[in-house]
């Protein structure tokens, strides 16, 4: 599974969902998605938007984790 740090990034900086959909133009909806890890499909813009506001890596927003039972 991949988990998304983005509520960590957030909260770090003390940023609500408004302050980066203003900041980076991506949706409210599509923040949301990702800061609650239920996000399905991201795409690259909203990825690249993301990691130049928190001027961080790929891998420092998403997280490769395995899933055990």
């Amino acid at each position: 599974m991949i988990k998304c740090h983005l509520s960590k990034l957030m909260g770090e900086q003390k940023l609500k969902v408004i302050d980066v959909a203003r900041a980076t133009g991506l949706n409210r909806n599509t923040i949301t998605l990702l800061y609650n890890e239920t996000a399905t499909r991201v795409d690259l813009a909203s990825i690249e938007a993301l990691c130049k506001l928190f001027d961080c890596q790929v891998g420092d927003l998403f997280e490769l984790v395995d899933e055990q039972d």
